[in-house]
């Protein structure tokens, strides 16, 4: 099994409290599925802030905020196993994100240990 990393960006976010609950149980019930078939362990990801600073370059600039446009903000990351590219974008298809216009960025994470 290799890992791979999510990066959810964008999609609508729910109006009333009460679609925004909806939608949070909808990630309750995926990620516990995940975990049943063994894609995730532990605590691999979490939902992030919206927002944050950036620093770039050799002056190291420091800004608020990081994005361009509303749907390249990375709303949050998971690490999930899979056998190959091909399983983790399958997996990535019962995203919630999906449902509401969002994106998964699916990237496999490079092995340092050799």
């Amino acid at each position: 099994m290799s890992e791979f990393a999510y990066l959810f960006r964008g999609g609508e976010k729910p109006g009333s409290p009460e679609q925004f609950q909806q939608h949070m149980e909808k990630w309750t019930t995926w990620m516990k599925d995940l975990a049943v078939k063994g894609h995730v362990e532990g605590r691999p990801g979490r939902p992030l802030e919206p927002t944050g600073q950036r620093v770039s370059g050799k002056q190291k600039v420091v800004t608020d905020g990081s994005y361009a446009a509303p749907n390249d903000i990375v709303s949050g990351f998971l690490v999930v196993q899979a056998e190959d590219l091909a399983q983790a974008v399958e997996v990535s298809f019962g995203c919630p994100e999906l449902e509401i216009g969002g994106v998964v960025e699916v990237r496999p994470v490079m092995d340092m240990a050799g």
